[in-house]
């Protein structure tokens, strides 16, 4: 019996114990993997799937990652630019050792269902953006919450810095702070006009 299965974009005609090089497969070596897109089922009975058999599978196990064969690309450009460019590369491959059929059942066999993998660098900026959006999400409602303290009389740049540092970003918060407070800032001396302005411009 033989199947005709599809992965990586490509076709192959197996058999029990045939060994395949695929497309890589998100898969360690030594597990067992699925492949479950199976275009034709051959034997005494040979079965045409439209385009897939229902419910049959070819298992295999894993027994490798590697390497195919360097390819070279070379570029010349002639006449006017005259340049060379030379390329290598070695597509990555999984080795798998055809273990089983199925003609039905492929459902129910629990096995792991043989997929690729998306290169590293492709995946990484992908994890980041989700995060970045996040942050800034986060960060909204804080800027929104603060307000300018040089429209306050006698408060300079300098001044509602020194106020943000001492942890003062607000109209609400100057307002809010008791003589004790006051007193304990040491990175810049708060006026009580500042206070009482502080307190109009908070109630809006």
């Amino acid at each position: 019996m033989f199947a005709v299965l599809k992965t990586g974009g490509k076709q192959y005609k197996v058999q029990a114990g045939d060994i395949l090089r695929v497309e890589k497969l998100a898969a360690d070596a030594g597990e067992k993997v699925q492949f479950n897109d199976v275009l034709m089922l051959g034997g005494d009975a040979p079965v045409v799937g439209a385009p897939f058999v229902d419910g049959a599978a070819v298992q295999a196990d894993v027994i490798e990652q590697i390497k195919g064969d360097k390819v070279i690309k070379f570029v010349k450009r002639r006449r006017k630019h005259s340049s060379k460019r030379t390329v290598g590369h070695r597509q990555k491959l999984t080795l798998v050792k055809i273990t089983d059929i199925l003609s039905s059942g492929a459902d129910k066999s629990g096995i792991k269902a043989a997929t690729g993998s998306a290169p590293a660098g492709e995946a990484a900026p992908a994890a980041k953006k989700p995060a970045k959006k996040a942050e800034a999400k986060a960060e909204a409602p804080a800027a929104a919450a603060a307000d300018d303290l040089t429209a306050l009389t006698g408060v300079g740049p300098a001044a509602a810095k020194k106020l943000n540092e001492a942890g003062i970003e607000s109209f609400a918060a100057l307002a809010a702070l008791s003589d004790e407070q006051i007193a304990a800032i040491e990175t810049v001396k708060v006026k009580p006009e500042w206070v009482e302005q502080a307190k109009e411009l908070a109630k809006g």
